[in-house]
């Protein structure tokens, strides 16, 4: 039976612990005598020579490490339900700034497993990036920087094809120009330069309730530890790792400081040009890099998930039409009757006037339809209006209509909306 190398009094049952505690502090590395109950360290304590050298390892017991495994991969519904509560806090943290377009928000989903933190000191030789104090995986925003700087030097280089816009200005800008940081954000002495953009780190969604066991079999131990030559026909040793299964939901959030960048590169800052730059950084990234570790062997490939990207842009939308209807309320608010009567009467006539043209151009009228009950409705709105010169506008545009749909057919109902059309400009 293996234990954690951690006091008595704290138990042995962890099972409600974080999966970075299980795969730390409290991996059950350590055994007991079955008789007597007393910890043993139950390593078996290996010399060889390397190079003329003598060394000395300690090398754990297979069934030990298949139950350290077991016990770290596992996702309990506490740990299942952190990982929800992180990702709904940073989504109502970037909804606001993806409203105002200093934030760009791109989910994706990994197709590959995806690992990272392998070169973190452990036991059993490969370690994982946890997220302190949650004890979840994480994908670190110094690397998400890093892998999309690299994907846009790629694509500046004209390598790829398309460059999608970027070149070294636009790199500079919005990453940064290296060299020694001092008190400002540019030092030209030192050619250090901030960049615009600012990368949050990124919480996966696990697919399924449990992480992944990945193996990797190095042959070249002979080599490496024994001073042979170099060959292929090495006796494989088996390595296991801790992986991210395929799958799983990353979002993306890129944050823009627009003030700064609109003060270093205004080209890259107007019509949100430089969220279609780190969305053609991102895509490229998706396709080529990867993200975390063992890149080059496939793991980390993620793909945008399309699906989300549509529901984004919907929400995106409503939050940008609430922000402008409250805008709207408020600088109608602070106006007189007349004037805030005019606002709206303009606002109505505009409306009306582009159903009229989408009519025209499509070239569909049909008496009864849509647009006549749309019609009627701006109509009985503009004979509640007390300024002149919003009545006249408004029959204005309503003759016109008439004119492209012709006037009612019935003599009754003709005779009736031309008495309101005088009534509100007075013509015959």
């Amino acid at each position: 039976m293996a234990i954690a190398a951690v006091p008595a009094y704290l138990g042995n049952d962890f099972s409600q612990a974080s999966p970075g505690l299980r795969f730390g502090m409290y991996l059950p590395l350590w055994g007991v005598e079955s008789r007597t109950g007393e910890l043993l360290w139950t390593t078996q304590d290996i010399k060889y020579e390397v190079r003329g050298q003598q060394r000395e390892e300690r090398r754990l017991p297979e069934s030990n490490k298949t139950a350290a495994w077991r016990s770290a991969t596992r996702l309990s519904p506490s740990d299942i339900s952190t990982m929800t509560a992180l990702v709904s806090r940073q989504a109502a943290l970037a909804a606001p700034l993806a409203a105002s377009g200093s934030l760009l928000v791109l989910q994706a989903q990994s197709v590959a497993p995806f690992t990272t933190g392998l070169g973190n000191e452990h036991p059993l030789e490969n370690g994982f990036a946890f997220l302190n104090p949650y004890g979840l995986p994480y994908l670190a925003g110094s690397g998400v920087k890093g892998v999309l700087r690299q994907a846009a030097c790629e694509l500046a280089s004209n390598d790829w094809g398309d460059v999608c816009g970027w070149n070294e200005p636009a790199i500079t800008a919005l990453f940064g120009k290296a060299g020694n940081a001092g008190d400002h954000d540019r030092d030209s002495e030192t050619g250090f330069q901030r960049g615009a953009l600012t990368f949050w780190d990124v919480i996966p969604q696990i697919k399924g309730d449990a992480l992944q066991v990945e193996v990797m079999t190095p042959h070249q131990t002979h080599y490496y530890q024994g001073g042979d030559s170099p060959h292929e026909s090495g006796q494989p040793n088996p390595i296991n790792f801790l992986t991210v299964p395929p799958g799983s939901a990353f979002a993306f959030h890129v944050q823009c400081d627009l003030p700064f960048l609109r003060r270093l590169a205004p080209d890259f800052a107007e019509d949100g040009e430089w969220q279609r730059l780190v969305r053609a950084a991102l895509a490229h990234a998706f396709l080529w890099l990867g993200f975390g570790a063992k890149t080059a062997v496939g793991y980390g490939a993620m793909a945008e998930d399309m699906a989300a990207r549509q529901q984004r842009a919907q929400q995106l939308a409503t939050l940008r039409a609430a922000a402008a209807d409250r805008d709207r309320a408020l600088r109608l608010a602070a106006l007189s009757p007349e004037q805030r009567e005019a606002e709206e009467a303009t606002a109505e006539l505009a409306a009306f006037r582009a159903m009229l043209d989408a009519e025209k151009q499509l070239k569909r009228y049909k008496p009864g339809s849509v647009f006549d009950q749309q019609r009627n409705a701006y109509l009985q709105a503009a004979l509640t209006r007390q300024g002149t010169a919003a009545r006249v506008a408004a029959a204005l545009a309503l003759r016109e209509s008439y004119k492209f749909t012709e006037w009612p057919g019935k003599k009754d109902r003709k005779a009736e909306v031309k008495q309101w059309l005088t009534q509100l400009d007075g013509q015959a």
